[in-house]
């Protein structure tokens, strides 16, 4: 009786005998090459979903590949453990963020193991234990002793009734605060910065080493870094203050009709008038209620307040009047602008919002002086109003405007060239328990004093209360915050700030490779050895800041001397995301659970009746449109929801949940299982030569998907074609007669070697069922063998007079006069010209023969 393919069971068995058997430890094997397979590391947040078992799935596979082809695989995993949601779980359940964070980590990687994923789980980290954490400090005490780390004031969103600063995710749509429901203000801290600004041109630069990563992730980093060359023009007031701004188009400096600043602006005090002071304090109060994102909205109305003060242009000492505006933010650049309005959509959408002047520098086609504008013109054109500079061609080119502007600026010693970024330095101050602690005290001799490297980690102590109000729970620890400073004895105060989470992730792929160190933050030698990461999985929401950040960390500890390679991941695939069917009623917005929708071809609300909008949408709770991992994995197992994730999309495009492909692919794995369990392997030995024709044939399809498949998982990873091949190798074993030959032997361990990656589970036990020793993911990956694809005949086709009439087996590399004898002979041919003479016949060598008959 043929054995049943039984997935749950299979796959608990093989997973509690690799684990035994150590059968995914790295191994540190100087003698083969390395590869580096990493999936960005998960949030503890107690479930798995589908996108992360699309991610982790494609990572294994290429994993799992990598070790068949003869590398020393690292392939780790770990856990991005502080953050925010940690400290709400303590304030809404009771509970110590860490005793929610570890029950998460247990549950989160018991789900992971059901997968059959190959980790090394000896090199498991979680960026809350202080074995990792006192690293992170010690990392910032590197930016810190080389002048990288920073205090200076900045906003923060600040709870007026909680008392308590807010990260924006605590920060909804309207600008009230998640919790108490007040409008959060913007409040001046003083904070902790890295000085990433240092590295901008770098980082810039170095984009172009990014080969394997995607080109739309490296232009968005390129916009967030926000090159710009120009020059930086010292406007003045009237009372003679220096207004500094930085510009792109010196060149339209004429054209400079008012001057805007932000309502941060230190000046803004200094130069309101009285009649202007409530109007400029009423407008202060309210930006500082907006976020930085509905600030800079260019599809918000313009808002702003003159200052009552005036500004003096430098090139014509024009008199221009000072506003302040939300739109111009303290952060970026000088925190003011010259408004150029005739050559700047925004300025000019301002300028006709308040009715102020707007001049043109820079002539439109079809304009006559004089003609008023409707819309900003922002393209090329002659100089015109500008004085001195009336005629030159507007650019940047050589002989063109701008360089000319900045030449005369420098010249008379009011500008200077200048290049500027949009990068602003990475603030890394979190005013919150469940973080790293910024291992400094504060002394009021001595400033702020690192903790000295002996005394790390600086522990996060147990003893808090979470209330969700007031300041940080560290601030409240007096006896904690209270230290004696290192360097003088005296009395002094800890830092109660915690870092930035992004800190921990930004440098986690550097431990996995000497992930037990407890004497340093990793043996320069190992990481060297492993580092950079071969290949990164993970989503495109993490294409600037979190890239960004881990590519500026491995910069500076190149330049610490401590690492070989300046760029951490050597090719980047972003996965797309896993959507699902929604339902949702477009009268009231209201999503409806599908197990509430009766009829799928025709959905309605089950409460109204109201016809249903159907679409795939992203997975998510409140949509009711997820699928559970576990769920799919206890009805088909996991090599079933493996396969279903690889096959239905390519990687980087989303991928449409479908339950129907879902048993399809199960249906593929039952096909396999019956084909090859109770196979029956021979004794090895040679085969026949030559081969017979139906063997020569079965053997060209195994080394052909021998072929297809190792070049869909390389470059690219076309996992979704990979199957696709493995789906047509299977069918040919199934359609063939030849059970009896060395060659379908072949074919069926050919099979098994190709799948294993994909479906591990089933290719282990298939493995031990045909006799083999050792483990399948152990064994060498199928190679082709040249000779086996080599045709011996082809199918040539026979045309009289243009039309086909049939085809005709031909010996292979047959030259023109042979095709032509063989045709001119063949039963086709002869059908169809008997009696008839031949004018001429045109062959196309291998692929048909074409009787012209009169």
């Amino acid at each position: 009786m043929e054995p049943s393919y039984t997935p749950v069971e299979i796959e608990k068995k093989w997973q509690q005998h690799w684990a035994e058997q150590g059968l995914d430890r790295t191994i540190e094997d100087p003698s083969k090459p390395k590869f580096y397979a990493l999936s960005m590391f998960p949030y503890p947040s107690g479930t798995l979903h589908m996108g992360h078992v699309r991610n982790y799935t494609i990572t294994d596979v290429i994993a799992r590949l990598q070790r068949m082809r003869g590398y020393r695989v690292l392939h780790p995993m770990g856990w991005d453990a502080f953050g925010l949601p940690a400290e709400n779980a303590a304030i809404d359940r009771g509970i110590h963020p860490a005793t929610w964070t570890h029950q998460n980590i247990g549950q989160m990687k018991q789900q992971l193991s059901q997968l059959g994923l190959s980790y090394d789980w000896d090199r498991e980290l979680a960026t809350c234990s202080p074995d990792y954490y006192r690293w992170t400090q010690w990392l910032f005490l590197e930016f810190f002793n080389a002048g990288l780390a920073y205090q200076k004031e900045s906003a923060v969103n600040w709870d007026p009734i909680d008392q308590t600063v807010l990260a924006n995710e605590q920060v909804d749509a309207a600008g009230r605060s998640w919790r108490s429901g007040a409008l959060v203000e913007r409040k001046l801290l003083r904070q902790w910065f890295f000085k990433i600004t240092d590295y901008a041109e770098r980082l810039l630069q170095d984009l172009d080493e990014l080969a394997g990563w995607p080109e739309r992730v490296r232009l968005m980093q390129e916009n967030w870094i926000g090159k710009s060359t120009g020059a930086r023009v010292v406007f003045t007031t009237e009372e003679g203050q220096e207004l500094p701004v930085f510009t792109t188009r010196p060149d339209t400096l004429w054209g400079a009709t008012f001057l805007v600043l932000s309502p941060e602006h230190p000046l803004v005090p200094q130069i309101t008038t009285a009649a202007q002071q409530e109007a400029v304090s009423q407008y202060q109060t309210a930006t500082a209620a907006k976020s930085d994102i509905d600030r800079t909205d260019d599809t918000q109305e313009k808002t702003g307040v003159w200052t009552g003060n005036y500004g003096i242009n430098p090139v014509n000492q024009a008199k221009i009047p000072i506003w302040i505006a939300d739109y111009v933010l303290m952060g970026y650049g000088t925190g003011a602008i010259m408004a150029v309005p005739a050559h700047d959509q925004r300025d000019f959408d301002f300028a006709q919002r308040f009715g102020l002047e707007i001049k043109v520098v820079v002539q439109p086609p079809d304009w006559e002086p004089g003609q008023p504008l409707t819309t900003a013109w922002a393209g090329e054109g002659t100089l015109v109003n500008s004085g001195l500079w009336d005629g030159l061609a507007a650019g940047k080119g050589q002989g063109q405007s701008v360089p000319g502007a900045i030449a005369h600026l420098e010249a008379q010693g009011i500008g200077q060239g200048q290049v500027t970024y949009r990068l602003r330095d990475w603030l890394i101050s979190r005013q919150r328990y469940w973080g790293v602690p910024i291992p400094v005290i504060h002394c009021d001799t001595c400033g702020p004093v690192a903790v000295p490297e002996e005394q790390l980690p600086v522990l996060l102590p147990d003893n808090v209360a979470f209330s969700g109000r007031g300041p940080s729970p560290l601030a409240q620890l007096s006896d904690w915050i209270a230290v004696d400073c290192p360097c003088c004895g005296q009395p002094a105060r800890r830092e109660t700030d915690t870092m930035d989470t992004f800190i921990d992730s930004s440098w986690y792929y550097l431990r996995y490779g000497d992930a037990q160190n407890s004497q340093q933050i990793f043996d320069p030698a190992k990481v060297n050895s492993w580092l950079p990461v071969d290949q990164y999985v993970g989503g495109i929401e993490h294409a600037i800041l979190h890239l960004l950040y881990s590519r500026f960390v491995t910069k500076v500890l190149y330049d610490r001397g401590l690492l070989q390679f300046q760029e951490p991941f050597q090719k980047l695939l972003t996965q797309g995301m896993v959507q699902a069917a929604t339902y949702k009623n477009p009268a009231t917005g209201k999503y409806i659970p599908p197990e509430q929708v009766s009829d799928r071809t025709n959905p309605t609300d089950p409460d109204s009746g109201e016809k249903l909008e159907v679409f795939y949408e992203k997975m998510s709770k409140s949509k009711y449109n997820g699928v559970d991992p576990q769920t799919v994995v206890q009805k088909y197992g996991a090599d079933t929801a493996r396969m279903f994730i690889l096959f239905k999309a390519p990687p980087e495009k989303d991928l449409e949940w479908d339950d129907a492909d879902v048993e399809g692919q199960f249906r593929f794995l039952n096909r396999v299982w019956r084909l090859v369990a109770t196979f029956q392997p021979q004794a090895v030995k040679a085969l026949p030569n030559p081969l017979p024709k139906a063997e020569k044939d079965l053997r060209r399809a195994i080394h052909t998907a021998i072929g297809a498949i190792t070049e869909d998982l390389e470059g690219d990873y076309q996992f979704n074609t990979a199957v696709s091949e493995l789906m047509k190798l299977s069918n040919a074993l199934q359609d063939s007669k030849l059970s009896g030959s060395l060659v379908y032997q072949e074919g069926i361990f050919t099979l098994v070697k190709l799948l294993a990656p994909f479906a591990p589970h089933l290719c282990e036990e298939l493995w031990q069922r045909l006799g083999r020793s050792g483990s399948i993911h152990q064994q060498p990956w199928p190679v082709v063998d040249p000779e086996a694809l080599v045709v011996d005949e082809i199918t040539l086709v026979i045309q009289v007079m243009g039309k086909t009439r049939g085809t005709i087996q031909v010996p292979a590399g047959s030259d023109q006069g042979t095709l032509e004898q063989l045709a001119l002979a063949s039963e086709v041919a002869q059908r169809y010209i008997d009696g008839k003479t031949i004018r001429k016949t045109i062959v196309v060598p291998g692929k048909l023969v074409n009787i012209v008959v009169g």
